[in-house]
C-alpha cells in the first residue's frame, strides 16, 4: 500500500457526503464522485473533470462517506493489552490539573488507532480521564501517524472535567477534598474564580507594562472563559447534569456534555441551551449507580428533542472499532438513521469547532475518506478502504480475510493544525 501525490479521484460509487461547505444536510449521490487533490476535497458531484494523471479509484456497489470523528475517547493514553504500565489517562495528583495536555500522553503505537480504522475512524479527540474534577487539556487527532504532531487537526479543543461518582473517589481515597458532589461542585467554583481574576490581573499587568508571572493552571481556564476552549463536562446523572449547566451559566462558558446517561430526563432543558450532548458508551453494563438510567433508545429521545448529538465508545471503555455498531443499534432504538450518521462525523466535528476540517465529504475539507461494502448502518457491511488526507492507509484483504494497514512514511508533511 503506497501512498499518492497530486491527484485522487474515488468514482462510481453511492457518496454520503453528510454536508456541504457550509454544513448544510446534503443528499448521497449514487455513483458520485470525490475530488481529492494535494490531501484536501476540491470537488463533490456526479459530473467532475478530473485532472491529468490523477489516480482513479472505481468504488462502484460502495458507499463513500467522510471518516468518522470518535469525539470522547482515551486512545494512545490508555493503552491496550499493555496493563497498568501504559495507562496515562489520570494523573491525580491534584484536584485541579488544567495544565495537563492530552498530546504529552498519547502513543501512535497503541493498537487502538489500528482499530479506529478498521470501524472507519480517522479523527479522534483524546481526553484525559475522570479521575479529578480538572483532568486536563484534550486534543484532536488523526487515527494514523507515527508522532502526534504529524497526526494534529487541534492540540488544544477543551478542557475535560468530571462531576458525579469518579471525582468522589478521588476525595475519599486520599482523604482530602473534594469527596462528595457539593465539593467536587465547589473545587470548580474555586477554579474559575481564581481563573477570571488572573485573567483581570492580566489584562491589567499588559495595560501597565508589568510582568506577571504565568500560572499554566489558572492559563488553561482562562481560555475556557474567554471561549476559546469547551468545557467538556463528565456527567451521567440528572442532578449532575443540572449542576454542568448551573455552573455554565454562573461562569459564562461553552458547555459540551459528555456521557448524558440520564440526559434524556433533562431533554428541554438542555435543548432550549443549546447544549450539545456527546452519548454513550452504549455498549456497557450498569456498572455503577449513575449508570441505572443507561438505555441505548436514548439517544433517539435526545436527538428527537432537537439536540446536537455526537455518540462515543469511550474507548477503551468499548473498543473503538464499535463506534457504528452504537449507532446502527442506536438506529434499532428509534434513532433517525441520517441523524446517526450526523452523530459519528459532523456533529462530533462541528462541537469542537472542527467542521471547516472533517466530519463531511465537501470541497476544502480534509481528505479523509472511507470506502464501504455498503451501508455502514447494516452491521454486516465493513470499511474496505480508509484514505487520510488523500492518503491510502487501510484496506480489507478480502481474499486474506485480513486487514491491510499502510506503512509510516519515513517524513510525512505534518498536518495542518486548526487555526485557533
Amino acid at each position: 500500500m503506497s501512498g499518492t501525490s497530486g491527484a485522487l479521484a474515488i468514482v462510481g460509487g453511492r457518496v454520503v457526503p453528510v454536508a456541504d461547505e457550509h454544513g448544510h444536510r446534503r443528499e448521497p449521490l449514487d455513483e458520485g464522485t470525490v475530488l481529492v487533490q494535494d490531501g484536501v476535497i476540491t470537488a463533490v458531484g456526479a459530473e467532475v473533470t478530473l485532472p491529468p494523471g490523477c489516480e482513479v479509484v472505481d468504488a462502484s456497489g460502495q458507499w463513500v462517506l467522510p471518516g468518522f470523528v470518535e469525539p470522547h475517547a482515551h486512545i494512545g493514553l490508555h493503552e491496550e493489552g499493555e496493563g497498568a504500565a501504559s495507562n496515562d489517562a489520570n494523573e491525580q495528583w491534584n484536584a485541579d490539573a488544567a495544565m495537563l495536555r492530552a498530546i504529552d500522553g498519547i502513543t501512535p503505537q497503541d493498537m487502538g488507532f489500528r482499530d479506529a480504522l478498521r470501524g472507519g475512524i480517522t479523527t479522534a479527540v483524546v481526553k484525559p480521564g475522570s479521575g479529578n474534577p480538572i483532568g486536563g487539556r484534550s486534543a484532536a487527532v488523526k487515527t494514523w501517524g507515527r508522532i502526534v504532531e504529524e497526526m494534529l487537526v487541534s492540540q488544544d479543543v477543551s478542557i475535560k472535567s468530571a462531576l458525579g461518582e469518579n471525582p468522589k473517589r478521588f476525595g475519599e481515597h486520599r482523604s482530602q477534598r473534594p469527596s462528595t458532589r457539593m465539593g467536587t461542585a465547589a473545587e470548580l467554583r474555586r477554579a474559575f474564580a481564581a481563573a477570571a481574576d488572573y485573567l483581570a490581573e492580566r489584562e491589567a499587568a499588559a495595560a501597565e507594562g508589568r510582568h506577571l508571572p504565568r500560572d499554566l493552571v489558572k492559563e488553561a481556564l482562562a481560555e475556557v472563559l474567554s471561549g476559546r476552549l469547551a468545557w467538556d463536562q463528565h456527567a451521567h446523572r440528572a442532578d449532575d447534569i443540572a449542576t454542568a449547566v448551573r455552573l455554565s451559566e454562573e461562569f459564562g462558558y461553552r458547555l459540551v456534555l459528555n456521557h448524558g446517561t440520564e440526559a434524556h430526563l433533562l431533554a428541554d432543558y438542555l435543548a432550549e441551551r443549546d447544549i450539545p450532548v456527546i452519548y454513550g458508551p452504549l455498549f456497557t453494563s450498569r456498572s455503577k449507580a449513575e449508570l441505572r438510567g443507561r438505555a441505548i433508545a436514548n439517544a433517539g429521545v435526545l436527538a428527537r428533542a432537537g439536540l446536537t448529538l455526537a455518540l462515543t465508545t469511550d474507548h477503551p471503555v468499548v473498543p473503538i472499532d464499535f463506534l457504528v455498531y452504537q449507532a446502527a443499534i442506536a438506529v434499532k432504538e428509534g434513532l433517525d438513521p441520517v441523524v446517526a450518521l450526523e452523530a459519528l462525523t459532523v456533529n462530533p466535528a462541528t462541537i469542537f469547532g472542527l467542521q471547516e476540517r472533517v466530519g463531511s465529504l465537501a470541497p476544502g475539507r480534509d481528505g479523509d475518506v472511507v470506502l464501504w461494502s455498503g451501508d455502514p448502518l447494516d452491521v454486516r457491511q465493513r470499511a474496505l478502504a480508509v484514505y487520510i488526507a488523500g492518503t491510502p492507509v487501510y484496506r480489507w484483504d478480502a481474499e486474506a480475510r485480513r486487514p491491510v494497514y499502510a506503512e509510516f512514511p519515513a517524513a510525512p508533511a505534518p498536518i495542518p493544525q486548526q487555526a485557533g
